[in-house]
């Protein structure tokens, strides 16, 4: 009786285990996948009309955003930031490893926190994994709250799969941060090496800092229950420049199509060029249909990534296995040879840009909380797209002749990995 009894239990622990673990791999809603079909350009007042009202928040008005390239500019402008809090700091963010770079910020947050500046920060478990508990201790201790994004229980298994991949810092609710940037030595430098690399990270003043907050309080709120509001959160914003932003957030726990959705509607809408700048780039078959039917509408598609210095070897290859349609239809592609390249950025008719933590894969689209802030403005897309230049510059274009002449292993990998795709 004993023995049938453990037989059961144990029959039951491993098919409930295995249940939880296939959740991970289900999608909470059902995905788009029919094609939108091409009714305006970008310059069109509908294109604004439906980004704010059909797919995300209100476009704002009276901003300003300063671009940093690279850890020489980006992490002094962060830290800066910090150290003269005065009321708040919000700070999201899924890479956050022991070093230098991750000293020097639990430094600075400790010294506000002791202050009496309110420090709220939320790590993702699995991207902190690297950072050493002593660093927690000392924040925790200075009185700065630390939480930690989907830490790993046997009742969270179902959801283990579901990261916050944001990289959000706000400063007393008035001036905000988000881009690809990391907290860990590698994002250190000028990317002049391939231990230093290469990303794009954006200092951001005026109203649209409020949907910035907002976009912290969403996983703030599911982790710890508790609101953050008042005055030292949400002060009033006044004009800090001309640009017109809205801020798009996206999660599997609260409709995790609306990211995918804009990247299609914007791709859709684009009639003259589309640039894409991606860490990791391995778009669906939707997605890739877009692309070539932007090309047969007469759009120039550009897309840069980086290849041999990518820090996944199976995103390369679930990547390069569906670069085929792209490259028989004309699509530009080219590959970033100094180091890793880790920006996220897309330029659509040199007229509006979208910057921030997603990356053109399915693990963003559909499993990954992200946060991408779009700017409608000329100057700054031509800003934006001299920097992409500047990248391309030091990049190599990967052909179709090149494509088709792959070795037969890698074939034979991506047929592995292609299924999985959406997880990598």
């Amino acid at each position: 009786m004993t023995s049938r009894f453990w037989t059961i239990a144990t029959t039951a622990a491993a098919t409930t285990l295995v249940v939880l673990v296939a959740m991970n791999f289900s999608r909470p809603e059902k995905r788009i996948e029919h094609r939108i079909e091409h009714l305006f350009g970008i310059d069109d007042p509908q294109f604004r009309r439906e980004m704010a009202n059909l797919l995300g928040p209100g476009i704002v008005g009276g901003n300003r955003i300063d671009a940093l390239q690279n850890g020489d500019e980006i992490f002094p402008a962060m830290l800066d930031a910090i150290r003269k809090a005065q009321h708040t700091i919000t700070f999201e963010t899924y890479i956050y490893w022991s070093g230098s770079i991750g000293q020097e910020f639990a430094d600075a947050l400790v010294e506000r926190a002791r202050a009496g500046v309110k420090v709220h920060v939320m790590l993702d478990w699995v991207g902190s994994a690297k950072m050493k508990p002593e660093l927690i201790d000392t924040m925790l201790a200075a009185g700065v709250e630390v939480e930690r994004f989907h830490p790993l229980h046997w009742y969270t298994i179902s959801r283990m799969n579901n990261r916050t991949h944001r990289k959000l810092l706000v400063i007393d609710g008035k001036v905000g941060f988000v881009g690809g940037v990391g907290i860990a030595d590698q994002w250190s430098g000028h990317a002049q090496d391939p231990e230093h690399w290469r990303d794009s990270h954006f200092r951001v003043e005026g109203p649209v800092v409020a949907q910035m907050q907002a976009g912290f309080l969403d996983n703030w709120i599911k982790t710890t229950g508790r609101v953050l509001h008042g005055d030292a959160y949400f002060p009033a914003l006044q004009r800090a420049g001309d640009q017109d932003m809205h801020l798009f957030t996206s999660s599997p726990a609260g409709g995790s199509s609306s990211m995918r959705l804009m990247y299609l509607a914007a791709i859709t809408a684009a009639q003259r060029t589309i640039d894409i700048q991606a860490a990791y780039f391995v778009p669906d078959e939707l997605m890739t249909n877009e692309l070539v039917r932007a090309r047969e509408r007469g759009v120039r598609v550009r897309v840069l990534l980086p290849d041999k210095h990518l820090d996944s070897d199976t995103v390369r290859v679930a990547s390069k296995g569906g670069w085929g349609p792209l490259l028989r239809s004309g699509v530009e592609i080219h590959v970033y040879e100094p180091t890793m390249m880790h920006s996220k950025m897309l330029i659509f008719d040199a007229l509006v840009v979208s910057v921030g933590s997603t990356n053109f894969d399915m693990r963003s689209f559909e499993l990954n909380d992200e946060a991408s802030l779009n700017v409608y403005d000329a100057g700054f897309a031509q800003a934006m797209s001299e920097v992409f230049e500047r990248d391309l510059r030091q990049s190599s274009l990967y052909t179709y002749e090149r494509w088709s002449q792959r070795p037969w292993r890698q074939k034979l990998a991506e047929k592995v990995f292609v299924p999985i795709r959406s997880q990598l």
